[in-house]
């Protein structure tokens, strides 16, 4: 057990190699912190690691989807606006030529569990190869999507042909060409393999439960003339200053009190303007407003229908009446999705009227009795969002309470970085926080800002034991919720609201009140002292 004097072989331990463990290893180094960042990735970059599926790339444009240090930037250029997998790879390996992360990072290693020590103030950190080692803080970084989502579809284990989950990616890849390919679920990860291999599989089956609203990505490259990098200091001070994170804002008047011809005109640019500007720069009230959203979607709706030359795919794609409202559900950026399905090689299956009933060792088979031979089989069935990276290690904090059965019924954290009964353990892009509604880069470092702030502030007080109150979580998720249900995003299953996993509570999983305000309320904790906290 050891007593509070004992030292611990580290100050914090991090769990994830993505842009927030990689931001917060290198502040913490800085700050005179001992660190190990410990993933169960081969490389840098989180999430980057694992989605080398075939088509994927940021949904966010750069040079805002990077970090804000000169010393990065500086002579870094991307070759197009929204980088695939392979170039986000080469800035990762870059950030590590600036920044020399490895040294002090485990890959390939698990984190299993991780229990806090109330007689030491440490946490035993336990990882897959039955090592343990001793941490004051335990950060976790693991992302909103580290646990895939796997339908329980009955044989899927049967299945003879190459299966995998698009998040869980082999990384030799996987040849489609002339070959019989089913892909389950058209998200974000589903729709960029749909149009990447359309072209030169020899029959694609897409078991759609319900359409994606996608959006025109705008793709083009990059010219080193066009990155003028006089304008990053104060791009990255902008992007701290808006909704998401990024150069983008909400317009701040009422579609519905919008004139037809002006309302027009105004969805007109933003979707000339492309991104994500159709979502997060439309008018304030669209993701609130019934009537307002109506009108999106019907604009989404006329601009989509023209590129679809089946009548009953158009339909199952863009349907006259919308099966949820537009924007609760991830938005998704597309190049060519819907010219995919003009392909005589392209079947489109309404899979929520006539749903996969089993999967058999050469294909699937659905509700009406037909067999879909397949060759490969993909899974873009989604994440069990926020939370699910988290609970799959076994988290025990003070008199062995375990997280999981902490947040069975439902999440509870202050302001999205801590929970109270688990000390020193912080969380960032996590549950409660602006995560899935903020660019990640940005995110990472206003959380990771705020931890290492709040670790020098505890030290330099002589403390080491920092915990949240149980009144101020409750407060945090009341507020959290009640921000949330004042938008339409409740009306919809989705990982957002946690339900898109089946027993998991409907909550919401994100701040929504936008990265300004998040950033002055955890900003001002620190400065007032950590009301809120307990601090020993």
């Amino acid at each position: 057990m050891g007593s509070i004097s004992a030292t611990p072989a580290y100050d914090a331990i991090i769990v994830g190699g993505g842009f927030g463990g990689c931001y917060t290893l290198h502040k913490l180094r800085e700050a005179g912190f001992k660190c190990l960042v410990i993933d169960d990735a081969g490389d840098l970059g989180g999430v980057w690691y694992w989605n080398c599926y075939p088509g994927a790339r940021v949904d966010t444009k750069v040079p805002l989807y990077e970090f804000s240090d000169e010393n990065i930037w500086k002579d870094w250029f991307w070759s197009e606006k929204y980088p695939g997998v392979s170039e986000i790879r080469e800035y990762f390996a870059h950030v590590e030529s600036k920044l020399h992360l490895k040294k002090d990072i485990l890959f390939n290693t698990r984190v299993v569990a991780a229990e806090f020590d109330e007689s030491s103030i440490q946490w035993k950190v336990k990882t897959d190869d039955s090592t343990e080692r001793s941490t004051r803080y335990l950060i976790l970084c693991t992302g909103f999507a580290a646990k895939p989502y796997i339908p329980k579809f009955r044989g899927l284990d049967t299945f003879a042909g190459i299966s995998c989950h698009t998040s869980k990616w082999p990384q030799g890849g996987i040849d489609f060409k002339g070959k019989r390919a089913g892909i389950i679920g058209n998200g974000s990860s589903g729709l960029q393999v749909i149009q990447e291999v359309g072209p030169e599989v020899a029959h694609l089956a897409v078991f759609q439960r319900s359409p994606t609203y996608a959006l025109p990505m705008r793709q083009g490259p990059l010219t080193k003339k066009e990155q003028d990098k006089s304008t990053y200091s104060d791009l990255y001070e902008l992007r701290r200053q808006t909704f998401a994170g990024i150069d983008t804002e909400f317009r701040p008047k009422n579609a519905i009190e919008e004139p037809d011809e002006e309302r027009n005109r105004f969805f007109q640019e933003i979707w000339e303007e492309g991104g994500l500007s159709f979502w997060l720069g439309t008018y304030q009230d669209v993701i609130r407003n019934k009537e307002s959203n109506r009108h999106a979607y019907h604009f989404w709706r006329s601009k989509v229908l023209p590129r679809i030359k089946d009548p009953k795919k158009a339909e199952l794609l863009a349907p006259a009446d919308p099966p949820y409202y537009f924007g609760t559900r991830r938005a998704t950026l597309e190049q060519r999705y819907y010219e995919v399905y003009n392909q005589g090689n392209v079947e489109l299956i309404d899979a929520k009227a006539n749903p996969i009933t089993e999967v058999v060792p050469n294909g699937v088979i659905t509700a009406d009795g037909v067999l879909r031979e397949l060759d490969i089989l993909v899974l873009a069935t989604g994440f069990d969002s926020v939370t699910g990276g988290i609970l799959s290690i076994d988290i025990r904090g003070c008199k062995g309470e375990s997280l999981q059965t902490k947040w069975a019924k439902g999440t509870y954290t202050n302001l999205g970085l801590m929970t109270a009964g688990f000390p020193n353990m912080m969380l960032l892009y996590g549950p409660q926080g602006p995560t899935s509604f903020c660019n990640g880069p940005t995110c990472a470092e206003v959380q990771g800002d705020w931890i290492v702030n709040a670790m020098l502030r505890v030290r330099e007080h002589g403390k080491i034991r920092l915990d949240a109150k149980r009144e101020a979580e409750e407060e945090w998720r009341v507020l959290v919720n009640q921000i949330g249900d004042a938008t339409l995003l409740p009306f919809t299953n989705s990982e957002y609201m946690g339900t898109n996993i089946p027993g998991k509570p409907k909550e919401m999983l994100n701040y929504l009140g936008g990265l300004v305000d998040y950033t002055r309320r955890i900003t001002s904790t620190i400065a007032m002292g950590f009301p809120g906290f307990t601090v020993h």
